[in-house]
Order: C-alpha cells, then structure tokens, then sequence
C-alpha cells in the first residue's frame, strides 16, 4: 500500500472511474461494506484501470497484487472518509463544485476536447457533474484526513542517512542527466487598432442581441475564438472558488445578474463579451464570445526587442534570472515557480530530456546541446500551451551526469524518501488502531490480501 498512501487519496478514482465504467466486462455486485459504505466489485474495477493507466504513462509498476491493493486502497479512503465525518472536518460544497471542474478541466485536455471527452465516457458534462460528486467529495474527505495524520511527521538528518545506507549498494537507483530549466515569457501586446477592432467587433454583438437582430448563442458558435466553442458552444460552469479561470474573467462574469450581457472584458487570451445564463449560490452559467486582437509582425519584434535588453541585464550580472521572471514574466504562475519547468511526475525542478515532449517545450531539446549551466538563449519565438504566439528566453540553471544515488548529489531525494515511508507507517499504524472502531466486511474472496486479512482479524477481536 505503500504508493498508494502517500500520492492516492488526493484524487482516487474520480472521472477515471467513468471511463472504466464504459468497459466493465462483470456484472456489479457489494463485495465490501465499511460503514454504511458500500464498495462495488466496478469500484475495484475502474481502481485497476487507473492503476494501469499509471503503469502505461511509466508513473509506476502494476504490482502482481493489484486486486488486493485495489479493494485496500478503497477501504482505507473509506475509513478516512468516516473518522473525518465524525471529526467535521470542513469540506464546502463550494470547495466540492471547484475540484470538480478542476477535474472535467482535466479530462478535456486528457482526451484533446470535450467532444472526445464524452464520447469515451458516455455521460455529458452535466451528468459528469452530478454522477461523481459524492466519489469527489469523499476523496477530498479523506485527503484532509489523512493531511491531519501526517502533516506533523518529520525526518531528521540523520534518519535520512540511515534510511540510505540501509539500502545495498547494488540497488541504490540509477539517474539519467537531469536539467533544471527555466524560462522568460512574454506575450507580444496587440497594438492599440487591434484592440479597438476586437472590442468593436463585440460591442457590435451586444447591440445586435439587445435588438433583437440576433442570438448570443449564434454568434458565440460563428464567431468566438475560444477552442472549446464548437464542443460547449461558448457555455461554461463556474465556480466562485475555482482559482484556474482567468481572474478578470470571473470577476466580470460574477457582477452580472440573469439575462445581462458585459462590456467586452480583457482578460490573458484577448476580449470576452459574456453573458449570464443562471446564478445559483457560488456557481454561475455563463456563455461568452472570445475575440484575441491580431498580434502583428510589429508586435513580436517589439517583445523580441523587450527580452534583448533583459537577457543583456541577465548577461551583465545587473539582474539574476528569477528577477528577471518576477519583473517581467507574462506567465501566471511565474511568481510562484521562478520560470522553472516542473517534473509531471515528481512536481520538482529536475526533468529528463525526455519530459520535454509538450509541443510547447520541445523546441528546447535543440538549444541543450549548445547551452551551458548559467546560459540564457536569445529570445526565441514559440506557441504557449493556448496556442498564443509569445517569446521567451531559456534558462539552463543546473545539469547532472548520469550517476548512481548519493547522499551528496540527491540528499532531497532520499529525504522525501524517508519522509514518505515515515507517514506511510503513521498512516497505517492509524488505520490498524481505527479499524476495529468500524464496522468492516469483506467478501471472501478478497479475505486472503494481506492487510484486509489483518483488518478483519482486528475486527472480530474487537467484536467478542
């Protein structure tokens, strides 16, 4: 259980559960009761599923077990899920609505729409809202449970230099050259005739609706440049919570009342006219027409001319980089991340060449070759994740050689390391000492997994 503990609670199972739903080959039956939840044989079903999506994407190994770490890793979300019931810990509904669209937000880009999205798992978006709300909220239930477990666990030093030279040498793991790399972004300004256009053009829309002459919803699907269009017709939920829309956005959408359109509003990808469908509580339906002003051969050497004169204060030791990315960096999350690229799999700053496989960073993979620890390219001319042309510089601040694991060169490794077997062992030492105040039954053809049989065996003495 050891993997599942530390990275699972957080999201188990979530959409992935409605994509396994689609392929299940057995009929659905209880095979275990904790509580008064229930688990259902599809529910180790679509477990199995995301345990071997994780295998495919290499985030890990399917283990020969993964029948019983399935059905354990739900009855162990399910105890969490109870004792952080009768602890009240505070989960909003409003927090519930957020994740979720976190969550379908997610998926669209899993699948490349929303089209896709549907069509592999046969529910629409509203029913995907409504089918999964109680599996999100639980597992965000069990997360904050298990965050009050095992927040309060440290390591030391030397707990750290224990756990590594327990393990032989021959098994120490062996690393690929990892990089940390960085970058600048600036997103080219349209000139102040291309924004006039864009917001003419939707000001023409709201006179038109207004009217008469016209409907929101035709000209949002002939007109408006958001991608999703064609999939959700320019209609979106939103949450007051959810912090991933774009925050001009939502603060336009959120002072409109029911029936009211907006002045075309500015937000990161260009002009939105939007228009209130319904209010209920903290969530909103909203329907918008996107215009982005043309961005001019103009416009992109004036960027390209912004990020020479950075690069040369860079170069000339007047700035350091990380400066230079809170000052100037047009990407959202530049402030909090310094410009560093981040693993997909472990969420630190060292990636491997081949993690640079995003259509937006593959481009780099050709300056490495040439490009120094300390190096800052000249500006360069790519197109960010929503497909805006921009310019950025790239910042190699560290490489490593391939090498086999040492406390020097790898010491924070080894210290998640310790870390995360520490809070595995308070988070199952919790789940034994819990157990027994929970009712707990398991079909007998899962009695045999190891810790379902220890479970149980606690169970029955705590009966007599």
């Amino acid at each position: 259980m050891k993997k599942f503990l530390i990275s699972s609670f957080g999201a188990m199972l979530l959409l992935q559960g409605a994509f396994a739903q689609q392929q299940k080959m057995v009929a659905d039956k209880i095979v275990s009761k904790v509580g008064e939840k229930i688990i259902l044989k599809s529910d180790i079903e679509s477990a199995l599923v995301d345990m071997q999506q994780q295998a495919l994407e290499g985030q890990q190994q399917l283990p020969a077990n993964a029948t019983c770490q399935a059905i354990e890793q739900i009855i162990a979300q399910k105890i969490l899920v109870l004792q952080a019931e009768r602890d009240s810990l505070p989960i909003s509904e409003a927090d519930v609505d957020g994740r979720i669209e976190s969550q379908i937000r997610w998926a669209e880009q899993r699948y490349g729409s929303r089209e896709k999205m549907t069509e592999v798992t046969g529910y629409t978006i509203y029913q995907l809202r409504e089918r999964f709300r109680d599996a999100i909220r639980e597992s965000m239930l069990a997360k904050a449970m298990r965050d009050k477990i095992v927040n309060s666990v440290k390591v030391t030093p030397t707990e750290v230099k224990n756990h590594f030279e327990k393990i032989p040498k021959d098994s120490l793991p062996f690393y690929e050259s990892e990089l940390e790399i960085g970058q600048l972004v600036v997103l080219p300004k349209a000139s102040y005739e291309m924004d006039k256009y864009a917001i003419d053009r939707l000001n023409d829309f709201k006179s038109k609706v207004e009217k008469k002459e016209g409907e929101f919803s035709t000209y949002a699907s002939l007109y408006s440049e958001d991608p999703a269009v064609k999939e959700n017709g320019g209609t979106y939920v939103l949450n007051r919570n959810d912090k991933n829309w774009d925050p001009a956005f939502m603060q336009a959408a959120f002072r409109l009342k029911e029936g009211d359109m907006s002045s075309p509003t500015k937000s990161a990808f260009g002009y939105h006219l939007i228009k209130m469908i319904k209010r209920a509580g903290d969530n909103v339906t909203v329907q918008h027409i996107l215009i982005k002003p043309n961005v001019l051969t103009a416009d992109i050497n004036n960027a390209i001319n912004k990020l020479d004169t950075i690069r040369a204060n860079i170069i000339s030791g007047k700035s350091t980089f990380g400066e230079a990315v809170t000052k100037y960096s047009d990407e959202p999350m530049a402030k909090f991340n310094g410009g560093m690229l981040q693993n997909p799999n472990t969420g630190s700053t060292y990636i491997t060449i081949d993690q640079l496989n995003d259509p937006s960073t593959k481009d780099i993979v050709m300056l490495l070759d040439s490009l120094k620890p300390g190096g800052v390219t000249k500006p360069l001319i790519f197109d960010d994740e929503q497909g805006r042309r921009a310019v950025r510089l790239v910042y190699l601040k560290t490489r490593t050689e391939p090498h086999r694991e040492n406390l020097k060169d790898d010491y924070s490794r080894i210290q998640q390391r310790t870390l995360q077997e520490k809070q595995v062992t308070a988070l199952n030492k919790w789940l034994q000492d819990k157990i027994p105040t929970f009712y707990v039954h398991v079909e007998p053809e899962y009695r045999q997994c190891e810790n379902i049989s220890k479970w149980t065996a606690t169970n029955a003495v705590a009966a007599k």
